[in-house]
């Protein structure tokens, strides 16, 4: 029985195919180096808790989309957007969680048997969360896949 390594290698590549992902890391966040410039855009990966059905496995995971914001210099500042780019670090990154969903429920990882249990996912926005100035969304989300383990 190899579903979790299945789960999270579907995981992993989809999000790899992403154009708007520069980075995918796996487990404790606190364990990723956030000061490192290049590794971003981000999306962490994480799997919070499972449950076990009559031939399916629930999987609960999360997803974190991040990027650095960037401040401008500038005199005026914007009175609705600010002087830096944050609106766009929390659209592109709204964007790969959406692409992300999109695929459980119709796409690839759907094919593969990655389905998500849920008819519609929560993406929850955030920023300033971190240390350096980093913005983005989670979404954590329940997969089901079917239990391959044989009984003898």
């Amino acid at each position: 029985m190899n579903n979790i390594f299945k789960l999270t290698d579907a995981i992993k590549t989809e999000l790899e195919a992403n154009a708007l992902v520069n980075q995918v890391t796996f487990g404790d966040l606190f364990e990723v180096d956030l000061l490192k410039k290049n590794i971003f855009p981000l999306a962490h990966v994480g799997m919070t808790s499972a449950r076990i059905g009559e031939g399916v496995a629930y999987v609960d995971m999360s997803i974190l989309f991040l990027d650095i914001v960037d401040e401008q210099k500038q005199e005026q500042t914007d009175q609705f957007y600010g002087n830096d780019n944050e609106h766009f670090v929390l659209n592109s990154m709204f964007a790969a969680a959406t692409k992300t969903i999109q695929e459980l429920m119709r796409g690839d990882l759907y094919e593969q048997g990655f389905q998500l249990e849920e008819d519609d996912v929560a993406i929850e926005f955030f920023s300033e969360r971190f240390e350096d100035k980093l913005a983005g969304v989670g979404v954590d989300f329940t997969v089901a896949i079917k239990n391959t383990l044989d009984l003898c």
